[in-house]
């Protein structure tokens, strides 16, 4: 289970969907009503930068630095397309959005670093 992506993956987004519904549960006032979309959004699109990693990796370990960093632009230019599309459509409360969004992404963000720091042992032998 230690190295498999995907399984540490879905399990990362099943504990953050738990914690979204007992917050909802426990202090409403802080969860916006829009954010299943910015977990399906952030899950999907990590997701998708994480596998674009490791395949690119495979390919050529050397590039480690610029696969993560292409990775990390990419999530970041989506994101702000996202929030911009929300704003454009006339969220309500866009600050508890903000919020929101910007939490669940540093946490996609730390277990992107995190598998990051994975990578880096196995690649220096």
């Amino acid at each position: 289970m230690k190295t498999n992506y995907h399984l540490r993956f879905f399990l990362l987004t099943g504990v953050f969907s738990l914690l979204i519904l007992l917050l909802g549960w426990l202090m409403p006032f802080t969860i916006h009503q829009d954010i299943w979309n910015i977990l399906y959004f952030l899950a999907i699109t990590s997701y998708l930068v994480g596998v674009m990693s490791l395949w690119l990796l495979k390919g050529s370990t050397e590039n480690l630095l610029q696969i993560k960093m292409l990775g990390m632009i990419i999530r970041i230019i989506a994101s702000l397309t996202f929030i911009g599309i929300m704003v454009f459509v006339r969220t309500d409360n866009i600050l508890l959005f903000v919020v929101n969004f910007f939490i669940l992404f540093l946490f996609y963000l730390v277990f992107d670093i995190y598998t990051f720091l994975a990578n880096l042992r196995p690649i220096s032998k």
